[in-house]
């Protein structure tokens, strides 16, 4: 061997490797591995992560099977009435294998999601940055990733995103679809009815699906209970991880006697117990809608002025996530999930501009597996590490939700108009 070939040896070395790495096999490979250390760790890590799933999904479950009480038709569920779905497929295979059978599901859903990311085409430089991202993503959100009914919603809400500008009658059905498992995908088709041309279409689609999910639970019996998730969630107090929960969690630190964290048994949760604590629980539900209002008039100004619709999407899809994850007297860490969605498709869209809010939602996810599951209960105790912690997350979301609406705003003015929108 020569002396040149000696020096070229590390090079193509380097160059095989790039090439590996920006070919479907190494994404495919990443996918398996993330997957299989998030479905590990929520069988067996600290904190039981899967707790919810094989304590309290499963247990919904059984009672059906045993003809006991379907929740959301015998009685009034937290739930909208789809998320019985997932919990009843997960007995497949037996009772002792439920945990299992939940985690095979929603590997299977995202490695779907996944699929349609890729494409059947040649692998585009967007995509693959979006699935690197995605996959990142998951494993800095840790196991709750999986280990919730959120992860039933996420591939399909991804799916339908990715959808929306092609076949946006689809991207209805599953966002629907989504919306009568966890309600927070209903957001994302307020965007698409905004954004698309077809609203009408996306719109007729929600609607008739909807009523024909509602059709088959009154046929089986629910009366009211097919809505009862609406008056469920409204009964809630403030959650520990709830963004407006950090000025309490900040008082007990500073040595307040007059407020502490308490378990609500009803709802198994831990809340906040304290003056003005009720209140500001109260005050998420308008405060949510004055939110979700804002957002929606910036999209329609940005629609009205012929903004197209790569660049009013994302961003609208984004903002309304935030909102919903800032003004919300739940805040439980699989929410982080949602943000998935939106900045998969931003990425897809328009990579450049997504980096900020691709780089602020990794954050966000790596904050929320510093809390939950491993080290829980210090923010329950209100460790002044971890409420700090929780501080620089709510912050982090903020900053997303001001990126969120400047993008929306840009999107509406004529310069911004005037921008090629990259290709997808």
């Amino acid at each position: 061997m020569t002396v040149g070939e000696v020096r070229a040896a590390p090079t193509r070395r380097r160059s095989r490797v790039r090439r590996f790495l920006s070919g479907r096999a190494a994404l495919w490979i990443a996918f398996l591995l993330v997957h299989a250390l998030l479905a590990g760790l929520n069988l067996w890590a600290q904190g039981g992560p899967l707790y919810d799933v094989t304590g309290v999904y499963h247990r919904w479950a059984d009672l059906a099977a045993d003809g006991i009480v379907r929740m959301g038709i015998d009685a009034p569920w937290v739930y909208p009435i789809l998320a019985f779905a997932p919990m009843t497929l997960s007995l497949a295979f037996g009772s002792e294998w439920y945990g299992q059978t939940w985690l095979a599901m929603v590997v299977l859903l995202d490695a779907a999601a996944f699929s349609v990311l890729l494409g059947t085409r040649r692998l585009s430089r967007t995509r693959r940055i979006a699935a690197w991202w995605w996959t990142g993503f998951l494993l800095l959100l840790g196991p709750i990733a999986m280990g919730r009914i959120d992860a039933i919603t996420v591939p399909l809400a991804l799916t339908g995103l990715l959808w929306a500008a092609g076949r946006p009658r689809v991207a209805a059905a599953l966002l629907t679809i989504g919306a009568w498992v966890k309600v927070w995908p209903a957001a994302l088709l307020v965007a698409l009815v905004v954004a698309s041309r077809k609203r009408w279409d996306v719109g007729t689609v929600a609607v008739a699906l909807s009523a024909g999910i509602l059709g088959v639970s009154l046929l089986a019996g629910s009366g009211l209970n097919a809505l009862g998730f609406v008056a469920e969630q409204a009964g809630r107090g403030l959650q520990v991880e709830a963004p407006l929960a950090v000025a309490w969690l900040w008082q007990i630190v500073a040595g307040s006697r007059n407020v502490e964290v308490v378990y609500d048994r009803d709802i198994l949760t831990f809340q906040i117990s304290g003056p003005g604590a009720d209140a500001a629980a109260a005050l998420t539900t308008p405060l949510m809608a004055a939110g979700v209002a804002v957002v929606l008039l910036l999209g329609i100004r940005a629609v009205r002025r012929g903004a197209a619709f790569g660049r009013v999407f994302p961003p609208l899809a984004l903002s309304f996530v935030v909102v919903l994850l800032l003004a919300n007297k739940v805040g439980s860490p699989q929410f982080i999930a949602w943000l998935a969605a939106p900045v998969v498709l931003g990425l897809v869209l328009r990579p450049r501009r997504f980096l900020v809010p691709a780089a602020l939602a990794a954050g966000i996810a790596l904050l929320t597996q510093v809390i939950y599951p491993y080290w829980y209960g210090w923010l329950l105790a209100a460790h002044p590490g971890f409420v700090l912690v929780l501080t620089v997350k709510v912050l982090l979301m903020a900053a997303l939700l001001v990126w969120g609406i400047r993008a929306l705003w840009q999107a509406g003015t004529t310069w911004d108009r005037r921008e090629p929108a990259p290709a997808a």
